[in-house]
């Protein structure tokens, strides 16, 4: 975990800067991390860095535009060496995924220590900043996680929570849970689409203004996610028309946006299977999302990845693959047979 010292390092890098640039990862974690360090400090600039083979022109170009004095990375899991050596300036990265080993960088990762600690990366800005609990909330338990009692006190509207206390009811049984889904399909379609929105989100002061629609803003943001939403309802009926098995795989051809992380969400909590696979064809590869109740799935999905061709990785019970098309019916079999063993 990361400790109290640890966090006024963080508040005293952003304390003096003066043009921050925030680079953060395209999900409700990465971007309300952001979000909470900017309405915050009141200063700097935000890119978010979709996952792609161009990730490295989009670091390289942001901290060219932007000139900042600081760059502080949220909730990515891997940044190159050559990346880092570029930025001629201090770095700040705060994430909580499996920890790796850079230089030149102030690098604080909660799973690092003799406590590790998975919380997301919005749960450690929060305690930066312990300002605008309404953005807060959405990351963490867009995250999969439980926010602290603490964060649910102070939060203005409880009732939108209700009285569950799982993050998959949190996500998917109560008011609030429309919030994940709104802050997670804005970071879908085009950029200039994608960077409207964020820059509206950094103006929102209050939820209501997006679920009621109630300034400009929030219009603004509300409709970018009707427009997404209507395409994952699609793909949401499709999936729960199949019939359930221990191990779900449902795979969809492609298209312009990718729910496989949604989906793969949403269908633990709605269906009995022990594992769930969502899938979306591109270029000749299955792009994956897992999830898994029982066992955790990471270990089983690095022992398919050494039998068949391609790269993946993520969290204990939730993690992300790419793998050939004509390899997927084996790497199926393979967490089947592996999910089944003692």
């Amino acid at each position: 975990m990361l400790t109290d010292a640890q966090i006024q390092e963080i508040r005293g890098f952003l304390e003096k800067a003066e043009n921050p640039l925030f680079l953060f990862d395209d999900d409700p974690d990465g971007l309300t991390s952001y979000l909470l360090l900017k309405k915050h400090y009141k200063k700097g600039h935000g890119t978010c860095i979709k996952s792609s083979p161009k990730a490295n022109v989009v670091y390289s170009a942001a901290y060219k535009k932007h000139k900042p004095d600081l760059v502080v990375i949220l909730d990515k899991p891997v940044v190159s060496q050559e990346i880092l050596d570029g930025f001629n300036v201090p770095v700040v990265w705060i994430d909580h995924h499996q920890v790796i080993e850079r230089d030149g960088v102030n690098y604080y990762n909660s799973m690092a220590g003799d406590s590790p600690d998975n919380r997301p990366t919005s749960h450690w800005a929060y305690k930066v900043v312990e300002d605008n609990e309404w953005v807060a909330l959405v990351g963490i338990i867009g995250d999969w996680n439980v926010p602290e009692k603490s964060i649910v006190d102070k939060f203005k509207y409880p009732e939108l929570l209700g009285n569950v206390k799982t993050p998959p009811e949190l996500m998917f049984d109560t008011e609030y849970g429309k919030m994940i889904k709104v802050f997670s399909f804005i970071l879908k379609g085009n950029n200039d689409s994608m960077n409207k929105c964020i820059e509206a989100l950094e103006e929102i002061e209050d939820p209501m203004e997006i679920l009621n629609q109630t300034t400009s803003n929030g219009k603004l943001v509300y409709e970018k996610y009707e427009k997404m939403n209507k395409e994952y309802e699609t793909l949401l009926e499709d999936s729960l028309s199949q019939d359930e098995e221990e191990v779900y795989v449902y795979t969809y051809v492609e298209q312009k946006n990718s729910f496989t992380g949604n989906l793969s969400n949403e269908m633990l909590h709605k269906l009995k299977s022990e594992v769930i696979i969502i899938g979306r064809e591109a270029s000749g590869d299955v792009r994956l999302s897992l999830r898994s109740k029982g066992k955790p799935i990471l270990p089983i999905l690095k022992k398919a990845l050494e039998e068949v061709e391609g790269y993946g990785g993520g969290h204990a019970m939730a993690c992300g693959a790419s793998v050939k098309m004509h390899d997927f019916p084996k790497f199926v079999e393979i967490i089947k047979r592996e999910y089944k063993k003692e």
